[in-house]
């Protein structure tokens, strides 16, 4: 990673400050972002820390630097600072109060969450900022959530309930390659079995971003054996999972991997779209691992991918028609960032998300709307506020 740490926005305008620094130096990032905001307030802090970093003294010194502020968090599968892509980093972005402000509603106990609780905070925080800012015409929702929970799909579906029409976006948190322990900063503490909504009022437009470089193609299959709560499949089309998955792309069972599974993920069509179900690994006895829900009878088809880079160049450049947003803070799934390292298009993709000022972390799955996807890069775009932009 860059050594030296890494600024976004111009002082007194943007809406977004950040800043990354190496993960045993955390202190750095949280100063230099506190220099940026100067005496403006933070309406909302954000910080994505590389797992290798000690999450008890990054919560400390947040809570220190800005104390009683709005903050949440997570560890991660690699961070994206100013500089595109990073790792064994700490990545905080701040949110000026002056442009955006937020409320954050814990969710603790996945295991048995109590989601409509969730919903019910979220409608009143939205009440509360609305009743501060009325005349702030914007709002959005980010979540973030435990990786390993295995419970992204309930979560997001009930909490859209409570945040109803406003723009979602959200990321599950990371653990690197090692998808063992995934921690959410929640009330000042990092933990496992949790997420954090923050609920958001600006005075900035925002546009959601959501995107994946796959085509659905005509080679389809049935999952007809499933263990849905663990999220593993055990037969496709009445054969060994992994035996037929390997069949239908033309491979060797014993040739399966992250990168195979990256480069030929399989879809689901939900309302129209497409959304990548990505295979996580390959269990000893052949069943197959996803990222996502999976159930018996759910048809998937098998997708081919287009060049990424060139599918991100024109994606970004789409939301920047009009004037480039100040910020996009993004949450990409782990399996793009290993199809971009395998085709070493790393550098220039690092550059891409640089000129688009992308700042966020690398992910073991993505919220957009009320799914749970994966293999998709999701975000938040923020515009200056002069910026014309139709709601």
């Amino acid at each position: 990673m860059p050594d030296r740490l890494t600024r976004s926005g111009v002082e007194g305008r943007s809406a977004v400050c950040s800043a990354c620094a190496p993960a045993d130096q955390p202190e750095r990032a949280f100063a230099e972002v506190k220099a940026q905001l100067g005496e403006t307030g933070c309406g909302l802090l954000a910080v994505f820390t590389s797992p290798q970093g000690n999450l008890e003294r990054i919560a400390a010194i947040a809570a220190e630097v800005f104390p009683a502020t709005e903050t949440i968090g997570c560890t991660t599968a690699g961070e994206i600072c100013r500089e595109g892509y990073t790792d064994g980093s700490v990545v905080v972005v701040a949110l000026r109060a002056s442009h955006i402000i937020a409320r954050t509603v814990p969710i603790l106990g996945l295991t048995k969450p109590d989601v409509a609780r969730a919903a019910q905070s979220a409608v009143r925080a939205r009440a509360e900022l609305a009743a501060v800012q009325p005349e702030w015409p914007w709002e959005f929702s980010f979540l973030l959530i435990d990786g390993m929970s295995l419970r992204e799909d309930q979560v997001v579906s009930m909490l859209r309930l409570g945040v109803g029409g406003m723009p979602f976006f959200g990321g599950s948190a990371g653990d690197g390659m090692e998808f063992g322990h995934t921690y959410v900063l929640v009330d000042g503490v990092f933990r496992e079995d949790a997420a954090v909504l923050a609920v958001c009022r600006s005075r900035c437009p925002v546009q959601v971003v959501k995107f994946d470089n796959f085509t659905p193609t005509n080679v389809k299959m049935v999952v007809t054996g499933a263990i849905p709560e663990r999220r593993i499949v055990r037969e496709i089309n009445a054969e060994p999972a992994a035996r037929e998955y390997a069949r239908l792309v033309g491979l060797d069972p014993n040739d399966l991997s992250p990168f195979i599974f990256s480069a030929y993920p399989v879809v689901v069509n939900v309302g129209g779209q497409h959304h990548v179900r990505a295979i996580q690994k390959v269990e000893e006895n052949g069943d197959l691992v996803f990222f996502s829900a999976i159930d018996e009878g759910l048809v998937l088809t098998l997708a081919e991918s287009t060049d990424i880079a060139q599918h991100m160049t024109s994606a970004l450049a789409s939301i920047s028609r009009g004037g480039p947003p100040d910020a996009i803070i993004g949450c990409e799934c782990l399996f793009r960032r290993i199809v971009v390292e395998q085709t070493q298009q790393t550098r220039v993709i690092s550059q891409l998300l640089a000129d688009n000022r992308v700042v966020g972390f690398n992910t073991y799955g993505e919220q957009s709307g009320a799914v749970h996807v994966n293999q998709t890069f999701t975000g938040m775009a923020i515009y200056p506020p002069e910026r014309s932009f139709g709601a």
